[in-house]
């Protein structure tokens, strides 16, 4: 049975520079942007809220989707990512609290997207969807008779 991978992306932006977190997988140290699965009880907006807090110690809420990205990752896993702005007015500093994490940089999005160790191809796409200016309402995402809070 076909069962894709459902994860969120945030592309947090501040005075033109983006914000990364670094990991370390196989020994290489990789950037992506604050990302992960979806969990079971909570909606898409609240995992993107959940992922950017554990995995960079800020609380922001997305503002807008930008897209939807369908890929299928060289191991031949299907993912399906949805991905959200944030836009802040200045760099925050950040405090991980996913162990997973090493630490969390703010970049010019030139640096991302030349950059040899992104996790995925995605992570340089999401920046230039970001600055190709679209932008659609949260409201376009809805969790209909959703049993579990939205506010939480």
């Amino acid at each position: 049975m076909f069962k894709p991978h459902v994860t969120v992306a945030c592309i947090v932006q501040a005075q033109n520079q983006f914000l990364v977190v670094e990991e370390t997988i196989n020994g290489k140290a990789l950037w992506n942007q604050p990302a992960g699965h979806l969990e079971a009880d909570e909606t898409l907006l609240q995992a993107a809220r959940r992922e950017l807090w554990e995995e960079t110690g800020i609380e922001a809420q997305p503002q807008h989707f930008l897209q939807l990205h369908q890929w299928i990752a060289p191991d031949n896993t299907p993912f399906l990512r949805f991905l959200f702005a944030i836009d802040l007015r200045s760099p925050l500093p950040t405090s991980p609290h996913d162990s997973d994490i090493d630490r969390c940089l703010w970049l010019a999005p030139q640096d991302i997207m030349t950059a040899a160790n992104l996790r995925s191809p995605l992570v340089a796409e999401s920046v230039r969807c970001y600055l190709a200016g679209e932008r659609y309402p949260l409201s376009l995402l809805s969790a209909f008779n959703w049993p579990f809070t939205e506010g939480a």
